[in-house]
């Protein structure tokens, strides 16, 4: 087998079979395959497109590239939940308690942010002694026993996506439909889950800006999954504004918190309930979605789900008294509010350039060596579709600097205010096949 005959097949539009893709991916894996070849074949592939059968074999390859994790021990169905990512996406911290206090097993590997703020572990690190260096013994024992844990991502699981991820970068070819549902579907797939729900963000603050792109994603990662037998549900979700309130990552645990007592923010509660639901049904908790939905807002008004994130910190050597008092939280030396400059209608919070703002605190990293500020961030006092008047905050700044001007002017800069604003539809779509 010939790598140019790969290539030139892939140019002139035809499928390739499931050993010239395996063939691909272990050859540039090894490093037999120079980068100009892999170079040429994503090219033909971002033009070309591929088969659903195609994706689901170059999906596979890049799973059968490193080590998977075997979750068998664990009991029950094992759902996991990824997002396409965005600005205040919380989303994790809630989920985790809250499925997992009605009955489905979380075993959920997460990694390190880069970016606007943490990731979802660096988030929990806010909470003190909180750690993610589990033996994989001691992972799944939690799991089976208390139904969740959160452990760091294992450095060998799909080594060929890190690899193509990496080349897809310098090439133009990122935004590639296959290339994209390969990566994210094989990542899930070698972390051990047994049904998969995902989040796809749309708008301004998504890497899917369209909802017609983010819908054809979501089409192709679900049939990748339940081509490979891996149950697989999607919810195409808004993010042209932040999610939430709180951006930062003590900011947004504090926020988590209040959402598990029912006090949330409407559009991180709505989300957390239908996409929790998808997980509930998926892990054969519930017959559909109404049910799992009802589950979910009783384990939140009884008081379980939140019990369950106590239980889910202490057990991984955080301080969960911090629930009962998030003033334990680590908290900036400054506060400060921006006040709106005229009245009327929030009718646009630019989701990205927030994240920036946040990031300009110390609020994420901008390489894996950057060391992030857990205490910073911003909250928001309105969101697109409120009324403001003149001289009303717009959102607070915590800081460890008492000079933000910069950061004021972001923010000024991307909240808009109108004569009339009409709230964003959350939920976009759901996607089962």
């Amino acid at each position: 087998m010939r790598m140019v005959d790969i290539i030139s097949k892939k140019r002139d539009g035809l499928p390739l079979t499931k050993n010239e893709i395996a063939f691909f991916v272990e050859g540039y894996t090894k490093g037999e395959i120079p980068d100009y070849q892999a170079s040429a074949l994503l090219m033909a592939i971002y033009f070309e497109d591929m088969t659903e059968e195609e994706r689901q074999a170059l999906t596979m390859a890049m799973v059968n590239s490193g080590e998977t994790i075997d979750l068998s021990a664990i009991s029950g169905i094992k759902v996991d939940k990824h997002s396409t990512g965005g600005v205040g996406d919380t989303t994790t911290l809630v989920l985790a308690p809250l499925v997992a206090s009605a009955g489905v097993p979380v075993a959920k590997m997460s990694g390190r942010g880069l970016g606007h703020t943490g990731g979802t572990i660096d988030k929990l690190e806010s909470v003190k002694g909180f750690h993610v260096e589990l033996s994989k013994e001691e992972f799944i024992e939690l799991v089976n026993h208390d139904k969740v844990a959160i452990m760091g991502q294992s450095g060998n699981l799909t080594p060929a996506d890190k690899k193509l991820y990496a080349l897809r970068d310098v090439t133009g070819t990122v935004n590639s439909i296959p290339l994209i549902a390969s990566s994210i579907m094989s990542k899930k797939i070698a972390a051990g889950a047994d049904a998969i729900c995902l989040d796809v963000k749309t708008g301004a603050g998504a890497f899917m800006k369209t909802e017609e792109d983010a819908e054809n994603l979501a089409h192709a990662m679900v049939r990748i999954g339940n081509g490979v037998g891996r149950n697989t549900m999607a919810v195409i979700s808004d993010m042209s504004q932040p999610l939430g309130y709180a951006i930062g990552n003590a900011l947004e645990v504090k926020e988590a918190i209040a959402t598990l007592k029912g006090e949330g923010p409407e559009d991180l509660t709505e989300l957390v309930l239908v996409l929790g639901s998808q997980m509930v049904v998926l892990a054969q908790k519930a017959d559909n979605l109404e049910e799992a939905r009802a589950k979910l807002e009783s384990v939140i008004q009884n008081g379980a789900a939140l019990e369950k994130f106590k239980e889910f910190l202490r057990n991984q050597g955080g301080d969960d008294s911090v629930v009962d008092d998030p003033g334990k939280l680590p908290e900036a030396a400054f506060k400060q509010e921006i006040p709106a400059k005229q009245s009327g209608f929030v009718s646009e919070i630019v989701a990205d350039e927030m994240g920036v703002a946040a990031m300009m605190l110390g609020a994420g990293r901008a390489t894996k060596e950057d060391e992030i500020d857990l205490s910073v961030g911003i909250v928001l006092r309105k969101k697109v579709g409120d009324a403001v008047q003149e001289g009303e905050s717009l959102a607070t700044v915590y800081s460890h600097q008492t000079d933000i001007s910069s950061v004021r002017d972001k923010i000024y800069g991307n909240i808009t205010i109108s004569d009339h604003a009409e709230k964003p539809k959350l939920i976009h779509k759901i996607i089962t096949e």
